[in-house]
């Protein structure tokens, strides 16, 4: 459900919520007070709520729902971030919302989601099916790229380049922040400059790991976890 009093607020997050498969938006409301009965009536798992409205603001009315959905705040405002987090809400994002920090938002939801429903103690398949891809921007669009496809990404500042088997693609992305895009169990952090996928792994040597015939090194403070994903296989 989408509680906002602006059009153009929800249309955005209509646009970028119909990248992603399994959510249907089933009301939108202009104020707190006429989603209320909405929420009686109907089983919400989560709910956009903006925060400056009419009669009530958001953080208020999600504090007075007893069982509240699960909630992200979009607001243009920052001063009520930290009343918002005091509320476990998924996230709070700020106007505009660019769809790179929605996704990761949507990503946030389903990790939580799937944490509540047993999902990340069942095999990898679950998880995969949970999330198959991300959108990496790059030439003034938005690529959909499958997680399969992707071998490592190469951090070079504030830039990350995905090496997939297709093609590479270079994204405006702090590598820091990829691992809030990518299911854990696929994905890890061997370096500072490198994540990789964990299936495409040939190889693991003194210092290295070899994806796709190339070498890769593992950073010092990265080798105990690659250690333990070694014992774990």
């Amino acid at each position: 459900m989408i509680v906002d009093d602006e059009p153009i607020a929800v249309r955005v997050i209509k646009n970028h919520l119909a990248a992603f498969n399994g959510f249907k938006v089933v009301a939108e409301c202009s104020n707190a007070l006429d989603a209320i009965p909405v929420l009686s009536e109907k089983e919400i798992d989560l709910l956009f709520c903006d925060i400056q409205m009419p009669q009530i603001t958001g953080v208020d009315f999600v504090r007075s729902l007893k069982h509240p959905p699960k909630v992200i705040f979009t607001t243009a405002y920052r001063d009520y971030a930290i009343e918002a987090f005091e509320l476990n809400v998924v996230d709070y994002l700020l106007k505009p919302i660019s769809f790179e920090r929605f996704a990761k938002s949507i990503y946030h939801f389903m990790e939580l989601d799937a944490l509540e429903s047993g999902h990340r103690k069942q095999p990898a398949a679950a998880d995969q099916n949970l999330r198959e891809y991300i959108f990496l921007k790059a030439d003034k669009k938005h690529h959909k790229v499958n997680l399969d496809d992707i071998f490592y990404f190469e951090s070079m500042g504030d830039y990350v380049i995905a090496f997939t088997q297709h093609k590479k693609i270079v994204t405006k992305e702090r590598i820091g922040n990829l691992p809030e895009m990518l299911p854990e169990i696929d994905f890890l952090q061997i370096h500072r400059r490198y994540i990789v996928s964990i299936p495409k792994i040939q190889s693991v040597g003194p210092g290295f790991v070899e994806i796709n015939g190339k070498k890769l090194p593992v950073g010092r403070s990265y080798k105990p976890e690659l250690s333990r994903f070694l014992q774990n296989e």
